[in-house]
């Protein structure tokens, strides 16, 4: 499954709007070698992102993968 901007921009329950913001993420991307552009262009495959192990990236494939299965609008 390919974890989007989309999905980013809407996760909810970390702040009082919805979403991580683009700073955070970037240097997240970073940190562990990922790469930003290419995500903001074609997204990441989910796996990529719960191999850091990082919470955060791991709820934000949780978010992803309750959007695509349509449990919820994000």
């Amino acid at each position: 499954m390919i974890v989007t901007l989309r999905h980013l921009f809407t996760i909810p329950g970390y702040t009082r709007r919805p979403g991580f913001c683009r700073s955070g993420a970037r240097a997240f991307f970073d940190r562990h070698g990922l790469d930003w552009k290419a995500f903001v262009r074609d997204g990441i495959e989910a796996e990529r992102l719960e191999e850091t192990g990082d919470g955060l990236a791991l709820a934000l494939v949780a978010w992803a993968r309750k959007c695509e299965a349509g449990a919820i609008d994000g």
